[in-house]
């Protein structure tokens, strides 16, 4: 009998398993390469401490060079918008923090008005994500909608002020409120109870419509539900700032130093400083969800919809032809845009004939 010679050839299986089950990996590390894009908005009256639990809850400091204005000041000015931008990273993974503050609200003997800013500038970003996405460089596009909005309310009344109701009724359909009792520690326990049991029924006899915390799913673990119970009972939270560290018995904790003792802004005993970190930082995601599926959808079919109904050339009562300068913005805009296309194209092309002569 001849022998016969067999060759072997190398598997082609992979050594590890390759599926479906990879795919969450792979978004994991297309997602921390890119970074993340947040913008949160703080309203409230001077003095209640926006800035110094900004400050608290990223371990950053947004407001550098902030001038305070006095009395007169704020007499004469109106609501200003004050954009923040800070670049944090933390284990490798980037987050693009925009917080946009709003001083002067709430400042002035007449507030009728005060919120028609604030209004303004959410439409705007909405309006400019909406140019951006029609536009020629949709791969590019920088979020600066307003995802989240920190609603501070006064510890020193019996509930909500006519302006805070007012407040969140205008905005409660274009951006996810959070409702956020300041200064927390000037109230006893009972006191602070009491006041988030006051606030709530207030808000749900007005129609107010917050940020609702995602239901937990049958499958998920018992203590992430046991989480989200807590932060849903902890509506409105109750929380207190501090950029302090002082020593209580012998390790270094951020508080608040009184005659009487230390307010650990950390501490669940004594604010809900943890649970409003927690609920932002773990709904991060869902808040941007909703700002996309919910707020900016409404803004956007609203937006069209007005579009459509307009027409092409509107006429005067005189019956002389008014330009439509709205349109004519996009279309400069279009055209621009289009023309720096080109002439990347054209430089790139000039790049490959060159290196085809001179190889």
């Amino acid at each position: 009998m001849s022998s016969e010679s067999v060759k072997t050839f190398p598997s082609l299986e992979p050594p590890g398993y390759v599926g479906f089950a990879n795919l969450p990996n792979q978004v994991h590390r297309k997602s921390v390469k890119k970074g993340f894009e947040f913008t949160l908005m703080v309203v409230g009256e001077s003095g209640l401490g926006k800035s110094t639990l900004v400050n608290s809850l990223f371990l950053t400091d947004l407001y550098p060079e902030r001038i305070i204005p006095n009395a007169v000041e704020k007499t004469n000015e109106t609501v200003k918008l004050d954009a923040s931008t800070v670049e944090i990273e933390e284990r490798g993974v980037k987050l693009r923090l925009t917080v946009v503050d709003t001083p002067g609200y709430g400042d002035a003997i007449n507030n009728t008005d005060c919120f028609r800013a604030i209004i303004q500038y959410i439409d705007d970003q909405f309006e400019r994500f909406l140019r951006d996405e029609s536009g020629l460089n949709r791969r590019n596009i920088v979020d600066n909608r307003i995802h989240c909005c920190f609603y501070f309310i006064s510890p020193f009344g019996h509930g909500l002020k006519p302006l805070d109701i007012e407040f969140m009724r205008q905005l409660h359909s274009k951006v996810n409120i959070v409702p956020v009792i300041a200064k927390a520690d000037v109230l006893t326990k009972k006191e602070v109870l009491r006041l988030k049991k006051k606030v709530m029924e207030e808000i749900q006899s007005n129609g107010i419509k917050i940020y609702p915390l995602p239901d937990c799913d049958s499958d998920e673990d018992e203590d992430y539900k046991e989480q989200v119970r807590q932060l849903k009972e902890a509506v409105p939270f109750a929380v207190c700032g501090s950029n302090t560290f002082l020593e209580v018995r012998g390790r270094q904790v951020r508080g608040r130093l009184y005659p009487w003792g230390v307010v650990e802004v950390e501490n669940p005993e004594h604010c809900d400083f943890i649970k409003l970190r927690t609920m932002l930082i773990t709904h991060m995601q869902d808040l941007q969800e909703v700002t996309q599926e919910v707020h900016y959808e409404n803004y956007r079919s609203e937006r069209l919809a007005k579009g459509a109904a307009v027409p092409k050339r509107a006429t005067t009562i005189e019956g002389e032809k008014t330009a439509p300068g709205e349109k004519d913005r996009i279309l400069q805009e279009k055209e621009a845009e289009l023309k720096r296309m080109q002439e990347m194209l054209a430089k790139m092309q000039a790049q490959m004939q060159q290196q085809q002569q001179h190889p």
